[in-house]
């Protein structure tokens, strides 16, 4: 499989550093994650239900009327290769190499292209991916450039995929409320914003006859009867959703900074993330790893992704360990 980040149990067996004295920054979720109430003993005991408000909650979340709920995005960046005769595929690079890698194991032909000519391969490509805030560069395209793009797909019978898991802090950019319209499918993700990434859910939403056959695809009940209890929950907080947007770009704004002024400007971010491109990455990261900082390193091209510390405790931590490798 491919390299994530999140992995902190092999990285103290390889440090020798104990678990619980980690600071993990590698995995780019929100770490003051939706507060999980104590899930009602009866719904472990029932099977998932589809009626159970779950699909309700993200229609009105997500602005749209067709979705389907998955064990996360993951699943289905797997599935849905399989629903398309192999074809000319589009994928930007560097970006969340699961979607190539999906698309090559299923017989399609991907095409990689910098982020900059994406937008140019609608007269091409049978199918463009993009991953909209990009992951790890941060890159935000807009929605007339990629409404545009999805246009000249359509007329030609194609498809543009967009995976929004990043985009929740930034719900104005989404393409969710042009959902469902021929030719494109949108992935959103209950684990970045959300803070629910152990809970694995994630949503499509796209025509009927797109998720009719993914839902065939991937069988009876998809996500877990307490996830769905938590989305449900998490998806209907507005209060809490608001406030995450508030809090959630300031500390993107001070994590930049902080890298800033240790001398590693970021080549990219987003409100969840900063990234920094350097020749040294893999120095980089290896020496926060010694002081018990997990990154996600990047080879191509070579760079490291920090995540957001949750509390002031960590601020310090980490400014304290980035002075230490003398930038």
């Amino acid at each position: 499989m491919l390299e994530h980040g999140g992995r902190l149990r092999r990285a103290a067996q390889q440090y020798g550093i104990d678990e619980a004295s980690w600071l993990d920054l590698s995995s780019g979720i929100n770490p003051n994650g939706w507060p999980v109430p104590a899930v009602p003993g009866e719904v472990w005991l029932r099977l998932p239900q589809a009626d159970d408000g779950l699909d309700a909650a993200a229609k009105e979340y997500y602005g749209t009327a067709e979705i389907l709920a998955v064990s996360g995005s993951q699943a289905a960046i797997q599935a849905l290769p399989m629903l398309y005769l192999p074809t000319q595929v589009a994928l930007v690079s560097p970006s969340y190499a699961e979607h190539a890698h999906a698309w090559q194991r299923h017989g399609h032909q991907v095409n990689i292209v910098p982020a900059a000519e994406i937008l140019q391969v609608g007269t091409n490509a049978q199918i463009v991916v993009i991953v909209n805030p990009n992951n790890p560069s941060g890159e935000l395209f807009g929605i007339g450039e990629l409404l545009s793009l999805h246009a000249q797909l359509a007329a030609r019978g194609g498809c543009m995929l967009v995976d929004e898991a990043f985009i929740d802090a930034t719900p104005e950019h989404s393409l969710a409320p042009f959902c469902p319209r021929p030719g494109l499918i949108v992935l959103r993700s209950l684990g970045k914003f959300f803070g629910l990434a152990g809970a694995r859910v994630g949503c499509v939403l796209a025509e009927p006859d797109v998720l009719r056959p993914l839902a065939e695809l991937l069988g009876p009940w998809p996500v877990a009867a307490p996830s769905r209890y938590a989305a449900t929950l998490a998806l209907r907080d507005t209060a809490w959703q608001h406030l995450a947007r508030e809090t959630l770009p300031l500390a993107a704004q001070r994590l930049a900074d902080l890298l800033l002024s240790s001398n590693l400007p970021p080549s990219g971010g987003c409100a969840l993330f900063q990234w920094v491109c350097c020749a040294d990455a893999a120095r980089l990261h290896e020496q926060l790893a010694q002081q018990g900082i997990l990154t996600r390193l990047f080879d191509v091209p070579p760079s490291v992704r920090f995540g957001l510390p949750s509390e002031e405790t960590q601020w310090g931590r980490l400014a304290e360990a980035l002075h230490r490798c003398g930038r």
